[in-house]
């Protein structure tokens, strides 16, 4: 994978890292403040499990279908998440991606509901459309997931549509079913009304007035 894929993104708040093995530790910790949050998300919750998804997550990248991220506290460094780009499409011959799928985030139960989730969202976008100038992201989640729908579209990107049995589901104990993909995207005629509006809910955050993620 080219060099310029694998890049750190950095806000006032937020530093998103290359993943990486040594990140291991700090996501397990990360993951296991309040498991009861994740709901139908997987997350893992054993070094052993933490491990094999990482590695799987660089080989995706070398495959160069991924681009995943550490999330981290911009004042202290330590992990509170972990993040990435994924479905990478490359239609044209180009050094950069033309679209990809925003996804695979978990946060710290501490790091919910915070400045956190929009900063880094701000971050990707503003990498991919800035920086890659794709042609669209998606962003999609359990069709049952009202808390991810919600934040997705917060975020300002429009619904598609429910794709039935899109992907195996993630939920805990629905091994081996598939589940439904509520299905969102920003293009580039709506970045800019999108990185105001989280631009402005982060403003809005500095001062003091609680804004959901």
């Amino acid at each position: 994978m080219p060099d310029s894929l694998a890049v750190t993104l950095s806000g006032p708040h937020v530093t998103l890292t290359p993943l990486s093995l040594d990140d291991v530790g700090g996501l397990c910790q990360a993951a296991s403040v309040d498991r009861a949050t994740y709901g139908l998300t997987s997350v893992p919750a054993t070094t052993e499990e933490m491990d094999r998804a990482v590695h799987a997550l660089l080989d995706e990248q070398d495959r160069r279908q991924g681009v995943p991220f550490a999330t981290r506290l911009a004042a202290t460094g330590e992990i509170v998440g972990m993040t990435r780009f994924l479905t990478l499409r490359w239609w044209f011959e180009r050094d950069f991606p033309d679209a990809a799928e925003i996804g695979g985030t978990f946060l710290a139960a501490s790091a919910q509901r915070t400045r956190v989730n929009t900063e880094a969202k701000l971050l990707m976008l503003t990498h991919a459309f800035d920086r890659w100038s794709v042609l669209r992201v998606d962003l999609k989640t359990d069709a049952r997931n009202d808390r991810s729908r919600r934040a997705i579209e917060r975020l300002g990107a429009r619904f598609e549509g429910v794709l039935r049995a899109w992907q195996p589901s993630l939920a805990p104990g629905e091994q081996g079913t598939a589940r439904d993909s509520a299905m969102y995207s920003i293009l580039p005629s709506q970045w800019p009304a999108v990185r105001s509006a989280l631009e402005g809910r982060l403003g809005d955050t500095e001062t003091g007035r609680h804004v959901s993620p």
